[in-house]
């Protein structure tokens, strides 16, 4: 190996000299991983059919999409330090063979929790990935390129949005659910090939402590919580020590998490930055957007496909108009930002959030297709113009020596707030449907109370009951799908209410707390630190040829 005085000389001032051919290969990778949680929506509905799927429930599907983005986002920071050690392509292939790997168990789960383990699985690997690949795009590039080279990076995000839904919904056409996910084997494999004879390797000379108990709290606060919540919502009983115990279990592990992380010298997440107004708040709003966001998605494929009848591969495509919206405004968001400032950006992308969101009271069993299209692009329109000057703020408000940072805790709050937005809202829907549903039983229904703990469970099981075919149950059938898609378009209606309240509180805190004019443009700005928040650390590093 190269020493650090020698390596310089070694690399071409240009970068190196099969840079483009890298970038595409990590582009591949990080599609991949995006791929995978917008095809997972579009495969809920056949999943969680008895005869097609797995005849998962509906608490069993939010976990199934949980159980990857909490240990993602638990495992971030920590792979991010363990591939500066051990090197960051090493680190890259290790995370595509675990992402390969469980996505082939995945694809072959026989059961819901098979499948739900698999995927944290893929998670881990994911976590692996995505930080290794930013490193070696920062490592490869030079500063004249880096710049354009991360923004094509950054696009593959919006590439995954988009294309992952149609091909999710084309391989739900003509194959078996667990194509979906087995079609990222191949992708794997030729990424991991490319990396393996292409990329450099690189790693952080300086060795860096790693927080082992601070990651193992902060996973085992995240997913005690989500259960909690999971769990009240599918029994539809908060009194429950099954429900309010790991709740309250959860809460106090993540307060143990954050007075351990204030007490350390390498805390896996420095919770002192908060006490930075702008950091505090712009890290807010990435959360508070993806809260609401990710669990609107999450019943949003349900109506689509059970409601409206969509296929896969029309869901897929009726998704496009959000992802389109978010590649046709991200790039233009720079230029508003400059021009109007990150507090007038954000307020307005928030605005147009929470407008999507209280659009969604409009939907019922006959709203026409443009409608949803129309919703779709605001929301999309608006997260472009709020994801930006968020981030921004975040890399503004920090020192250089902590760019690093700035953009793992953005990932990380994605992650997290997605999925507790999936965890809360899913419960909020699954409850108010229950709480609704129960009463409206067709009292001729035969074997009424042996059937109606299923039939409240999720929308889809009052179908499959309603269709069975049971003596007796044809003339009751309308009548219970009538009642049953009254009380599931009342229940969404009311999450949709949550929220647009999610998304004002959102709008406050940019209203409020955001810097009214771009603090990054001059020397060690947000600007600036965008490149070296991709390389995750603001230290020397070694290359290996």
């Amino acid at each position: 190996m190269s020493s650090p005085a020698s390596i310089q000389a070694e690399t071409p001032p240009e970068g190196h000299p099969r840079r483009w051919f890298i970038l595409g290969v990590l582009v591949l990778s990080l599609i991949v991983v995006v791929l995978d949680n917008t095809v997972l929506n579009v495969a809920m509905k056949t999943i969680a059919d008895p005869k097609d799927g797995l005849g998962a429930s509906q608490s069993q599907l939010e976990w199934a999409v949980n159980s990857y983005t909490l240990v993602f986002a638990g495992l971030l920071f920590t792979f991010g330090v363990i591939g500066d050690r051990v090197g960051r392509k090493r680190m890259a292939m290790i995370g595509l063979v675990l992402f390969g790997l469980t996505s082939v168990a995945s694809a072959f789960a026989q059961d819901p929790t098979q499948l739900i383990l698999a995927r944290a699985g893929m998670g881990i690997g994911a976590a692996a990935i995505m930080p290794s690949t930013l490193s070696i795009l920062t490592n490869v590039f030079a500063p004249k390129d880096r710049g354009r080279a991360i923004g094509i990076w950054s696009g593959a995000v919006g590439i995954g949005i988009a294309i992952g839904p149609i091909i999710g919904g084309t391989l739900l056409e003509h194959f078996w659910w667990g194509s979906v996910f087995l079609i990222n084997a191949p992708v794997v494999l030729v990424a991991l090939l490319a990396i393996g004879f292409v990329a450099p390797e690189s790693r952080n000379p300086l060795k860096t402590k790693i927080d082992v108990v601070g990651v193992l709290l902060s996973i085992a606060g995240l997913v005690t919580l989500t259960y909690g919540i999971i769990e009240g919502g599918d029994t539809g009983d908060w009194s429950l020590l099954k429900v309010w115990g790991p709740t309250a279990g959860g809460v106090i592990l993540l307060v143990a998490f954050v007075l351990y992380e204030r007490m350390i010298e390498f805390p896996a997440l420095d919770v002192r930055l908060f006490k930075e107004r702008r950091f505090s708040s712009a890290s807010a709003v990435v959360a508070l957007v993806f809260f609401a966001g990710m669990g609107l998605m999450f019943f949003m494929t349900f109506y689509i496909q059970i409601i409206k009848n969509f296929s896969p591969l029309q869901t897929g495509l009726l998704f496009l108009p959000f992802a389109g919206a978010m590649l046709i405004f991200s790039p233009l968001s720079s230029v508003m930002v400059k021009r109007f400032g990150p507090k007038a950006t954000a307020t307005a992308g928030m605005t147009a959030i929470t407008l999507a969101f209280t659009g969604y009271l409009l939907l019922d069993a006959d709203t026409p297709v443009w409608v949803m299209g129309v919703m779709f692009f605001v929301q999309g329109a608006g997260m472009a113009n709020v994801m930006p000057p968020a981030m921004n703020t975040i890399m503004g408000s920090l020192p250089r020596e902590k760019a690093g940072v700035g953009s793992a805790v953005g990932n990380t709050l994605r992650q997290v707030g997605g999925s507790i937005g999936v965890a809360v809202l899913g419960s909020v829907l699954a409850q108010l449907y229950r709480s609704s549903i129960t009463p409206k039983l067709p009292d001729g229904m035969p074997h009424k109370h042996d059937v109606a703990e299923s039939i409240a469970s999720s929308y889809g099981a009052a179908q499959q009951i309603a269709h069975s075919g049971a003596p007796g149950a044809a003339q009751l059938s309308r009548q219970l799908m009538d009642n049953a898609t009254d009380a599931f378009i009342s229940a969404m209606h009311t999450t949709a209410i949550v929220s647009a309240s999610v998304g004002v509180v959102g709008i406050l805190v940019a209203l409020i707390l955001f810097p009214r004019k771009d603090r990054g443009t001059g020397p060690g700005g947000a600007h600036e630190r965008a490149d070296e928040a991709a390389q995750g650390s603001a230290e020397p590093v070694l290359i290996e040829a």
